[in-house]
C-alpha cells in the first residue's frame, strides 16, 4: 500500500503513477486515496449491475415466478 502526504501529492501530481492506488494522510490519518479512473468505474459499474438484478428479482417475485426459458425469450 502506497501511503504519502497531501504535501506530497500537491508537489507530484503532474506526474503520478496511479498503478496502485494512492493512499494520501494528513495529520498522520488517511484522508483520501486517488486512484486511476478505470479501477473507480469498474466496482461502480458491477455496484449498478448487481442493484439491477436485485430489483429485477423483486419486481419478479411480485409478479410470480419466471422460468429460464420465458425469462430469456425474445
Amino acid at each position: 500500500m502506497n501511503i504519502q502526504t497531501v504535501s506530497y501529492l500537491k508537489a507530484n501530481a503532474n506526474n503520478l503513477s496511479l498503478d496502485d492506488p494512492l493512499h494520501v494522510s494528513q495529520n498522520g490519518k488517511e484522508v483520501y486515496v486517488v486512484q486511476a479512473s478505470q479501477a473507480y468505474y469498474e466496482p461502480q459499474e458491477t455496484i449498478a449491475l448487481l442493484k439491477l438484478i436485485n430489483l429485477s428479482e423483486r419486481s419478479l417475485n411480485q409478479k410470480g415466478e419466471l422460468s429460464l426459458d420465458e425469462a430469456f425469450d425474445a
